[in-house]
C-alpha cells in the first residue's frame, strides 16, 4: 500500500505543479497531499487511505485531465467567442492558420507581408495561431474575445514596422496575431475630395483607385507602395507631397475605430482628444482603425520629376550638398528635393555618390528656371527631368521600372523586396558643416551596403503647429535623416553592420536634434528602450523614448491612453503606457 500511495503521490504533485492554476484546485491539491501523507505515516484508518485513492483518482480526471485539454484548444475557445459576437459567417480555412493544423500555410501567411526577414528566424517568437478577419464585426469580436480569454495578441496591416511588433511579440508570450490584411476596401468620392480606406489596403491601392477616378487628384503619403495604411497613418506619415500639403495625418476628416471594449466608434463618439491621438500617435496604442477618411489633394495635370546624382569627385568642395542643407526647406513648397547618400565602387576604389531625386508640381520649363535662380549648384537640365501624371510619378518614386502600368500599384510586393535591415532616424535643425558630412562620408565608405535618405521639411510642414496632432516635428526641421543597413541570410556581417547604424548614430549627435534628441515613430528604434510586459514601471521607462518620437505631445497622449484604455489592453514593447495608479 505504502508503494501504490508513493506512486500516487508522486503522480499528483507533478501535474498539480504543471497544470493547476486555480485556488480551488491549489486548495484540493494540499488537501490530497495532506491525505496521501498521513496514509504513509499510518496516521490513517485502512478505510480513510483507500478513499484517499478513490478521492485521488476522480480528482485526477476532473481537475488535471481538463484543463490542459482546455488550454490546448485555446483557439477554438477564441473562435466559438468570435463566433457568438459577430453576425457575419466566417471560413475558418481562410480566417483561421495554426501551425498544428497545417504549418506550411501558417509560415506562409505568417511571411506574407513581414518585410523585415531577420524577425521570421527560428529563434524569433511566432504566434499562436493567426485569425485573418474578413468584415469588421470579427475585429470587435476578437477585442471582446481576447479580452475575455486572456489573450495578448498583435495587429498587422503591411508589416512594415522596422521592429516587427505588429507580428512579434518579445515581451508577452503567449500571443496571437490579427492579420488585417483582408480589410483593404477603398471608396473614392472625387464629388466631396474624401475617400475611405480599410487598414489592411496598401499606399499603391490607394493611389490606383484615385486615378481610376481622376487625374487631379492624389492624396500625401509615402514612397514605398506596399506599405499598409493601418499603421502608416497612425505615425503621421510623410511623402513627396507633404511641403505642399502636409502629413497624411494631416489629411483625416474621420475614422472607424475599435477601443479597448470592442465598441465602434467614429470622430464624433470618440471625441477630439483620442482622434487626435491616433492621427501620429503611434499604432496599436489605442485601438484599432477599421478605415479611415481621407482628404484628397489637388494634383496638376503635369507633374516633373528628376534625378541628378553626384560623386564625391564631382562634388570635392561639397558646395552642391551643403547648399541642399540651406534650400531644400526654403524653396517653393511645390518642388520635393531628397538625397540618398550611399557608398559606391570597389574596395580599392570607394567613393560616395549623393543621388539627388525631385519632384515638382508642374511643368518643367517652369522647375528650370526656379532651380537656376534657387539651386544652381546642382546644374539640372531638361535631359535630366521628365514630365509625367502624378500616379505616373507615384511608380517613379516606388522604385518601378520605367514604363511599368499603373495596374502594378494593386500587386502587393514592392519591386524593392524584402530584406534583412536595421534602420533609425534622426532630424536636423542646422545645416551640417564640411567636417561633419567629410566624417558621414568616411562612415558611409566603411558601412559598404549602407545608405542615408534625407528628407526636405519646410513648406506647409512648417506652418503646421507641432501640437496639431502628435508629429510634433514641424517648424524648424531642415530635413529628416535616416539611417539604414541591410545584408543578405546568413551574412556573418549583419552584426558588424548593426553596430555601424549605432556607431554613426552615436557620430552625428553634434549634428541633429537634442533636448529630446528626435525620432519619427514609424521608424521604430527599440535602441531607445521598451516597455516591460505590462508593468507600472512602464511610464518611467517611456519617459525617455517617448519624447523623442512626440516631444511634449507625449504627456498629453498618455494622458489620453490612461482615459480610454487605463488598463493598458493595447500594448506594445513601444506602446504608449496609461499613468500608473
Amino acid at each position: 500500500m505504502n508503494l501504490v500511495l508513493t506512486i500516487l503521490y508522486k503522480y499528483i504533485n507533478t501535474f498539480s505543479s504543471l497544470t493547476l492554476k486555480r485556488k480551488k484546485t491549489q486548495n484540493s491539491s494540499i488537501w490530497l497531499l495532506s491525505c496521501i501523507f498521513a496514509a504513509r505515516m499510518g496516521n490513517s484508518k485502512p478505510l480513510p487511505t483507500i478513499s484517499c485513492i478513490i478521492v485521488s483518482v476522480l480528482y485526477f480526471s476532473f481537475y488535471c485531465i481538463t484543463p490542459t485539454s482546455s488550454s490546448a484548444s485555446i483557439q477554438d475557445q477564441f473562435i466559438n467567442c468570435v463566433k457568438r459576437n459577430t453576425h457575419v459567417s466566417f471560413p475558418l480555412e481562410k480566417t483561421l492558420f495554426t501551425p498544428a493544423k497545417n504549418v506550411s500555410l501558417f509560415n506562409q501567411v505568417l511571411e506574407s507581408t513581414a518585410q523585415n526577414l531577420q524577425f521570421l528566424a527560428k529563434s524569433m517568437p511566432k504566434p499562436g495561431f493567426i485569425f485573418r478577419p474578413i468584415h469588421q464585426s470579427q475585429v470587435q469580436a476578437s477585442i471582446i474575445c481576447s479580452k475575455k480569454l486572456g489573450i495578448h495578441f498583435r495587429v498587422r496591416s503591411g508589416g512594415h514596422d522596422f521592429e516587427a511588433l505588429s507580428y512579434v511579440s518579445r515581451i508577452e508570450k503567449p500571443f496571437i496575431l490579427l492579420d488585417l490584411s483582408k480589410l483593404k476596401q477603398i471608396n473614392v468620392d472625387i464629388e466631396s475630395n474624401s475617400a475611405w480606406v480599410q487598414p489592411g489596403a496598401t499606399l499603391g491601392e490607394l493611389y490606383y483607385r484615385i486615378a481610376e477616378k481622376s487625374k487631379i487628384h492624389g492624396f500625401p503619403a509615402g514612397l514605398c507602395t506596399s506599405v499598409g495604411i493601418g499603421g502608416y497613418m497612425t505615425g503621421g506619415g510623410y511623402g513627396t507631397l507633404m511641403r505642399k500639403y502636409g502629413l497624411a495625418g494631416d489629411n483625416v476628416l474621420d475614422v472607424k475605430m475599435v477601443d479597448a471594449n470592442g465598441k465602434l466608434l467614429d470622430r464624433a463618439a470618440m471625441g477630439e482628444d483620442l482622434f487626435w491621438a491616433i492621427r501620429g500617435g503611434g499604432g496599436a496604442s489605442f485601438g484599432i482603425v477599421l478605415a479611415w477618411k481621407i482628404k484628397l489633394v489637388p494634383v496638376p495635370k503635369t507633374v516633373t520629376v528628376f534625378t541628378v546624382t553626384k560623386t564625391l569627385e564631382q562634388d570635392a568642395r561639397l558646395k552642391t550638398i551643403s547648399k541642399w542643407q540651406q534650400i531644400s526647406s526654403k524653396i517653393i513648397e511645390e518642388i520635393h528635393i531628397r538625397v540618398v547618400l550611399r557608398a559606391a565602387g570597389n574596395d580599392g576604389n570607394k567613393t560616395v555618390t549623393m543621388t539627388y531625386l525631385g519632384q515638382f508640381l508642374g511643368e518643367k520649363g517652369t522647375l528650370l528656371k526656379v532651380m537656376e535662380k534657387a539651386f544652381p549648384e546642382l546644374g539640372l537640365t531638361q535631359k535630366d527631368c521628365t514630365e509625367m501624371s502624378w500616379i505616373e510619378a507615384a511608380l517613379f518614386h516606388g522604385g518601378f521600372p520605367t514604363g511599368s502600368p499603373i495596374e502594378i500599384l494593386l500587386q502587393l510586393k514592392s519591386p524593392l523586396g524584402k530584406d534583412y535591415f536595421k534602420a533609425t532616424s534622426d532630424f536636423v535643425k542646422e545645416p551640417i558643416p564640411v567636417i561633419g558630412l567629410k566624417g558621414i562620408f568616411k562612415r558611409l565608405i566603411e558601412g559598404n551596403t549602407t545608405f542615408l535618405n534625407w528628407t526636405p521639411y519646410g513648406g506647409m510642414m512648417s506652418k503646421i503647429p507641432e501640437s496639431a496632432i502628435p508629429f510634433p516635428h514641424r517648424n524648424g526641421t531642415l530635413f529628416k535623416i535616416l539611417y539604414y543597413a541591410n545584408w543578405l541570410e546568413n551574412d556573418k556581417t549583419s552584426s558588424r553592420k548593426i553596430n555601424w547604424i549605432k556607431e554613426i548614430y552615436n557620430y552625428m549627435a553634434p549634428y541633429v536634434s537634442s533636448n529630446p534628441r528626435q525620432a519619427y515613430v514609424n521608424y521604430r528604434d527599440l535602441d531607445f528602450g521598451q516597455n516591460k510586459n505590462n508593468a507600472k514601471v512602464n511610464f518611467i521607462e517611456a519617459k525617455i523614448w517617448g519624447p523623442k518620437y512626440f516631444k511634449g505631445n507625449f504627456d498629453r497622449l498618455v494622458k489620453i491612453k490612461t482615459k480610454v484604455d487605463p488598463e493598458n489592453f493595447f500594448r506594445h514593447e513601444q506602446s504608449i503606457p496609461p499613468m500608473p495608479y
